[in-house]
Order: structure tokens, then C-alpha cells, then sequence
């Protein structure tokens, strides 16, 4: 949490989330209620969760904005459509990607049906816990 300058989140991981972190104690609970968090919705367009700002259109434009404004790095958690409306202006330069070893028989596919960039791996690290953190960067179509 150290490296990020702020959190961006679509709806649905965004209610994930504030309903935990709020009252959630520790550290990393610490990080992610003081970090400013950035909402993109076109239904929410408020939050009781401090440090929130709500947007509701001009996605690729906002994100853009936030970027150039923050010295540190934004953190884009889950959010697979708004990480898919982010793809096509390159606006996102780093996937850090978590492979849990439970296999859950089902789910919503992090990438969208269509989307093809090619991935340059940067790093991986295996956690004691089984769970392997790999950081890719896109590399630019040629």
C-alpha cells in the first residue's frame, strides 16, 4: 500500500469493499480507508466511506486527469469493465495479477472476450501461502 497514491474502483468492487474496510482494523485496513479512493458508477453518487470521490462518466478522460495529478501510483482492484474501458486508451501500465491455488469451478473472466494485448512479465513472487503474485506490463502493438 506504500507504493499507491490512490484506489480506483469500479461499482460493484467498490460496494465490495466499503462494506468491509470501514470497520476492518490492522495495517492494511489503515491504507486503504486513508488512501483517497476514485468511484466510477453510473448509479452511486455518493459514499459514507471517507476519502471518496464518485464519477460517473468520461471514464478514459478522468482516469487520464487522475494520473497526470498523482505523483504516486493509482491501484485498480478487480473491476474487470472498468479495467476493459481502460485498455483500448492504454491507461493501465502495470497487471499485478494474484494465481490462488483454490479452484473455484466457475467466475467472471478478468479480461473481456476481444481484448488482446501482449504482456511483458516484470516479476513473480510465490507467497507462503501458495498464492503467486506476477506483475506484467502491456507492451505496445506494433
Amino acid at each position: 500500500m506504500a507504493e499507491a497514491g490512490g484506489l480506483l474502483f469500479g461499482r460493484i468492487t467498490y460496494q465490495l469493499m466499503a462494506d468491509y474496510w470501514p470497520s476492518a482494523t490492522g495495517e492494511i485496513a489503515d491504507g486503504m480507508n486513508a488512501l483517497p479512493k476514485y468511484v466510477f458508477s453510473r448509479t452511486l453518487t455518493k459514499s459514507d466511506w471517507n476519502n471518496t470521490q464518485m464519477f460517473g462518466s468520461d471514464v478514459p478522460g478522468t482516469v487520464a486527469r487522475l494520473k497526470r495529478e498523482n505523483t504516486k501510483d493509482i491501484f485498480l482492484f478487480g473491476s474487470a469493465d472498468l479495467a476493459a474501458s481502460l485498455m483500448p486508451h492504454g491507461l493501465i501500465d502495470e497487471f499485478r495479477i494474484a494465481v490462488n491455488p483454490i479452484i473455484l469451478g466457475g467466475g467472471t473472466p478478468l479480461f473481456k472476450q476481444g481484448e488482446h494485448v501482449k504482456l511483458k512479465l516484470l516479476d513473480s513472487r510465490t507467497l507462503s501461502t501458495g498464492v503467486v503474485i506476477l506483475r506484467y506490463s502491456p507492451t505496445p502493438s506494433k
